[in-house]
C-alpha cells in the first residue's frame, strides 16, 4: 500500500471515528435532556401519568363534556407525557378516586369545573382562594393579599407543582380563569419546563400566577409571569388577614 493510499484510508477512518463520536455525543445530550424532563415531571420511561379532565361549565353543558380550549390543552399534556416515554391516562375529575404520589398527576381547570382541583388546592396550596367574580361565569384568583381578576385585556392562570410526601410523584395544577387561560398555562408548562426545573429544582414545590395578555386578540400565545406566589400559596388560611379571611 502506497503512502498516499494509506493517508486516504487513515483520513477516512479518522472521519468515521469523529462522526461516530459526534453522533454519540448528540445521543448522550438528548438522553440527558430527556432524563431531566422525566425527573422534573416524575415520568420514568414506561411510567404512567394521570391527566384529570374538567367538565364544561355553561348552560346546556353535559356533565362529561369538555370545552374546545381544554381539549387542545389536554392534547398538549398527552403529547408531553408521551415524549417522556410514559403513558397518559385521562380521567374525569369526579372519577379520580385515588391517592397521591403513585403516579404523576396533571390536573386542569378551576375548582368549580374540577373537584379534584378543589381537593388539591385545599390540601397542597391552602393560601389560594378562587371566589366568584363580578360577571357570570367569572372568578377572582386570590393569593395572600393579592387579587387577580380577569378582564377583556387579561386573564390569569395558577400554575403549580406540588411535591407529594415520601418522595412520591408530583402533582401539577393548571387552573385558569378561562378556557384560553387554561390553554395558555399548559403551553407555558410544556415550553418552559426546563426553565422551571432550573429555577425550582427537580423536586421543588412552586406556585406561579401567569398573566395572559389580551386573550381576545392574542389567544393563549402571549403569557408573562405576574407573580411567584409560592410562599403565600403554602400559607394556611388562618395566617391571612381578618379582612381577607372574611371575604373568602
Amino acid at each position: 500500500m502506497t503512502d498516499s493510499v494509506l493517508n486516504v484510508v487513515l483520513g477516512l477512518v479518522a472521519s468515521a471515528i469523529s462522526a461516530g463520536l459526534g453522533w454519540l455525543a448528540q445521543v448522550l445530550r438528548r438522553r440527558r435532556r430527556v432524563e431531566r424532563v422525566r425527573a422534573f415531571f416524575g415520568l420514568p420511561d414506561g411510567g404512567e401519568c394521570l391527566i384529570v379532565v374538567p367538565r364544561s361549565i355553561g348552560t346546556g353543558s353535559h356533565a362529561h363534556t369538555v370545552t374546545r380550549r381544554d381539549a387542545y390543552a389536554l392534547m398538549w399534556l398527552a403529547g408531553l407525557v408521551e415524549e417522556c416515554g410514559a403513558r397518559p391516562e385521562l380521567v374525569a375529575h369526579d372519577a379520580a378516586h385515588r391517592g397521591l404520589g403513585t403516579k404523576t398527576e396533571l390536573c386542569l381547570g378551576g375548582p368549580v369545573s374540577n373537584k379534584r382541583m378543589a381537593a388539591h388546592l385545599a390540601w397542597g396550596l391552602p393560601g389560594v382562594l378562587i371566589t366568584s367574580g363580578p360577571g357570570p361565569g367569572s372568578n377572582v384568583l386570590v393569593v395572600g393579599e393579592h387579587d387577580y381578576t380577569a378582564g377583556p385585556d387579561r386573564a390569569h392562570t395558577l400554575l403549580a407543582r406540588i411535591a407529594t410526601p415520601d418522595g412520591g410523584r408530583p402533582v401539577f395544577l393548571v387552573s385558569g380563569q378561562t378556557g384560553t387561560a387554561n390553554q395558555a398555562g399548559v403551553r407555558y408548562l410544556t415550553t418552559r419546563h426546563r426553565e422551571l426545573a432550573r429555577t425550582y429544582g427537580p423536586d421543588g414545590t412552586f406556585a406561579l400566577v401567569l398573566r395572559v395578555v389580551n386573550p381576545e386578540a392574542y389567544g393563549p400565545d402571549v403569557v408573562e409571569v405576574a407573580a411567584d406566589v409560592t410562599a403565600a400559596a403554602l400559607r394556611r388560611p388562618d395566617a391571612h388577614s381578618d379582612a381577607r379571611s372574611g371575604a373568602a
